[in-house]
This record gives structure tokens, sequence and C-alpha cells, in this order.
């Protein structure tokens, strides 16, 4: 598969780079509202699905962080990409007990920390240099979400001390039906970092909130990490990949 695509008559790398730009300029006027420093920002670009040739467009446009949701679909594109040495792996979906020998060496964040057990067994697989991971936090209480209640929070911090470093909370909002209805979510997983701060006396620096839909919101809110697929990539049948699967 080559390079070059097509998405309403242009090239794969002119409309992704297009649309990366749209997207950081959106990122900068909402940090500006909220009288924030857009470079405290960290955009990391949901690559579940697509195809190698849009991930390289993407790095060509000045793209470094890129999020993925199979532990098996990341380790594939990250050998076929391997000459991109500045760009950083992320896994944003949920990541099996059973996997995560393999997690811990292929990505530079794992989002998805929503247990002891799975804290314990990244601690097991990678004692050093250790793990660095946020804790994903399930605030809607959905049975179809995976995510840690908030009173399991701590059972996580304490058992992860010494052996995995967390470095702060992510969520994934219910699904609203307006991107305002999202604010309360992201606002309450600021106060409940806050508050985990003071008590444990970590910095818990990271609030991975926000996608293409509320991203702004999440950053008016105090998101330090935004994840956004489809505001880039387009719809995920826009792209056609025939050489990685999940």
């Amino acid at each position: 598969m080559g390079r070059e695509g097509d998405l309403a008559g242009m090239p794969i790398d002119n409309e992704i780079e297009r649309r990366l730009e749209i997207v950081r300029a959106r990122i900068a006027a909402a940090a500006r509202r909220a009288g924030r420093d857009p470079a405290a920002i960290r955009l990391v670009l949901a690559s579940k699905t697509q195809p190698i040739e849009a991930i390289r467009a993407a790095a060509r446009a000045g793209a470094r962080d890129f999020g993925e949701n199979y532990v098996k679909e990341a380790i594939a594109k990250r050998a076929e990409l391997a000459d991109l040495t500045e760009i950083r792996w992320h896994l944003i979906g949920h990541l099996q007990t059973n996997k995560a020998r393999a997690a811990a060496s292929a990505f530079a964040l794992i989002h998805s920390v929503d247990s002891v057990r799975l804290a314990e067994a990244l601690a097991r697989a990678q004692p050093s240099p250790r793990v660095r991971a946020l804790i994903e936090v399930n605030l809607g209480a959905e049975a179809s979400k995976t995510g840690v209640a908030p009173d399991g929070i701590t059972a996580i911090l304490d058992a992860a001390h010494g052996k995995i470093e967390i470095e702060g909370l992510m969520t994934i909002p219910p699904p609203a039906a307006g991107a305002e209805t999202t604010r309360p979510y992201f606002a309450r997983l600021r106060e409940m970092r806050d508050r985990l701060a003071v008590q444990s006396g970590l910095a818990l620096s990271e609030l991975s909130m926000g996608m293409t839909d509320d991203f702004e919101i999440a950053i008016e809110e105090g998101a330090t990490i935004v994840r956004i697929g489809r505001a880039v990539f387009g719809e995920r049948t826009e792209w056609k990949s025939e050489k990685v699967k999940p």
C-alpha cells in the first residue's frame, strides 16, 4: 500500500496535515480561554485501525504521540514504523492482565490501569524502568465500560506505590447528547485528581480526557492529554488498511 490515498480528492499527507492544523488551532484556542499554556496539552492521535500510511502522514505533519487500543495491533505497527524513532506509543484501550508483559515494554504511557491485579502484573512484568501509567476511572458507573469506580482508586495507588509510576487519571464520559454534558465529568476528574494528589503526596500531573467531540471542554476543565482520532483521520472507513488487524 503506498503513501498516497484519496479523501475528497486530496492526498493523505495534505488532508491529514490540514486537519492537524485545525485541531492544533482549536486546542490552542481552548487553552487560551482557560488561561492555560497550549504547550501544556499533549495531543495523542487515536490511530486504532488506521493504516500505516496515515500514521506516517501524521508523523510527517509533526504528530509525535499515537494511541492504540489493542496491544497486538500496536506492536505490529511499531515494528513497521521502527524508522520513526521520535514517535511515542500510548495504550488508550483496555488492557487485559495476561497482556501486561507485552504492554509494559511497548508503550510510553498506559492510560488504562483499572485494577490492583493489573497494576501488580505491570510491576512484575517490568520492575525497571518502572511502567508509566494512568488510572482509568469509570465516572458514569457504566457496566459497558472498563475503568475503576472512584472508591477503588486509592487501592490501586497503594498497590502501585514504588512499583509503577502512576502519573494521573483518565476517563471516558458516558455518551453525551451534546458536548457540554461531558463538562461535569471532566470537572469531577480534575477535582478527584487534586484531592488524591494531596492525600497521596504524588504529583498526578496528567489528566487524559477529551476526544473529538468534546476535547475543547476537556481542556477548559484541565485536560493535559486529549485523545483525538476522527478529527484528524476521519471516519474509520475513510482509510482502509489490509496490513494490520486488531
